[in-house]
């Protein structure tokens, strides 16, 4: 959109959305060679500059599709990547495939950064300054200590790989709309065969099973707002003293005519997720000076897919399945094969709060007159207790009760 300002008068005008219309009957052989083109296409368009470009490689399946890309058309190139990473007890550390990577293409230069606890505890001020709102997650602060790295190493332009999750079902509560389509469209042997292969997948129990079918059968009957406003009223608000209205704070004012899970990354991409990460994104980069492309975004990327068949999106479990295969000749055979969606992973709302942070739930319930105290302390203490059920959550109280003590 466009903002026009004129004489105290605002107005916002739309340019572009995507258009809804009929899916698709390509193949998948024949999508993935389209959409192995404008990747390529894009890539080669944001690779253009007077400066030397990094790029931020976490191990994942986006940002390895862009590296394998770049050192594929750019062999000339001593391109370097940089990646963050944690190997204490109770943290995730992505550089066994990271590694894949850059043993495939050893023109990489490669840059690894672990930030230490008495950093973190350092820079943790001036990084919560720097994103403008009560962080929601930890990942933005070890995306800035990377950014840092690289900004003190003379780079000017990173290339990241932000937007996949979003326009081809990156993410796993896609599946809870994968299977409510299957479900509307009485598809019930496909619908089965979703259930089980993301229950292999993921190691699910039993409690695990049940929630799936439930949340697909909520994705059967309800529209994406009403599925919001549940979450909202059932999850987000029970440390509320008064829920004093059912309306989440946001409305989506676009709607895209499609299935159950078109509607759902529609609003991934415009109202909930990828607004919020390329906010952190675009706050990390700039204030180290270091421009951010997202090569992944491209328009027409996003309009090819959202065109797409379920089954391109999501097969037997695997999500981004057409970007897989597109990608297949280029990318090392374990992230190809990588089920896990791991995100930028930092350990922040785990390890953190319990380390270098404990003195954040310390919590001042003047400032957050709203939240029931014996509730929020109750949950505060079966967190200090070892109870990582509601971290996410945890952290979120936390990040508010600093934000408004130390910024007004």
């Amino acid at each position: 959109s466009n903002l026009f300002y004129n004489e105290g008068v605002v107005e916002v005008e739309q340019y572009w959305d995507i258009q809804s219309k009929p899916v698709s009957k390509i193949g998948i052989e024949e999508a993935s060679d389209q959409l192995r083109k404008l990747l390529r296409n894009s890539v080669s368009i944001h690779m253009r500059s007077d400066v030397e470009i990094a790029i931020c490689l976490s191990g994942g399946i986006d940002s390895s599709c862009l590296t394998s890309l770049v050192a594929t058309l750019f062999p000339q190139n001593k391109f370097k990547s940089y990646s963050i990473y944690f190997d204490g007890k109770g943290e995730v550390d992505e550089r066994p495939f990271i590694n894949e990577v850059l043993e495939k293409y050893p023109s990489i230069r490669s840059g690894f950064y672990k930030p230490t606890h008495e950093e973190i505890l350092e820079r943790f001020h001036s990084i919560l300054y720097q994103v403008d709102v009560p962080a929601t997650g930890s990942s933005n602060f070890a995306h800035s200590f990377l950014i840092e790295k690289i900004h003190q190493e003379g780079i000017k332009v990173v290339l990241d790989g932000q937007g996949a999750d979003e326009y081809l079902a990156g993410y796993m509560h896609s599946h809870y709309r994968l299977n409510a389509d299957s479900f509307r469209k009485f598809k019930l042997s496909e619908l089965w065969s979703n259930v089980l292969t993301v229950g292999n997948n993921q190691s699910y129990g039993f409690g695990d099973y049940f929630q799936s079918i439930a949340k697909s059968g909520l994705s059967v009957l309800m529209d994406e707002m009403s599925l919001y406003k549940l979450e909202y009223k059932k999850y987000f608000p029970f440390l509320l003293k008064e829920l004093k209205s059912n309306k989440v704070p946001f409305d989506m004012e676009n709607h895209f005519k499609g299935n159950r899970l078109s509607n759902f990354l529609y609003q991934l991409l415009f109202t909930s997720s990828l607004p919020t990460i390329l906010h952190y994104v675009d706050r990390m980069t700039m204030s180290h000076s270091v421009e951010s492309r997202v090569p992944l975004l491209d328009h027409r990327l996003v309009e090819f897919s959202f065109n797409l068949a379920n089954n391109l999106k999501i097969r037997k479990g695997a999500t981004k399945y057409v970007l897989r295969e597109s990608m297949k000749d280029l990318l090392p055979t374990k992230i190809y094969n990588r089920s896990d969606k791991k995100g930028f992973v930092s350990p922040g709302e785990n390890v953190w709060l319990r380390g270098p942070l404990i003195n954040l739930l310390e919590i001042d319930y003047k400032n957050l007159p709203f939240i029931d105290k014996q509730t929020t302390e109750a949950l505060i203490l079966d967190y200090k207790a070892g109870n990582n059920k509601y971290s996410k959550l945890v952290w979120r109280i936390a990040m508010l009760n600093y934000w408004i003590k130390n910024f007004n």
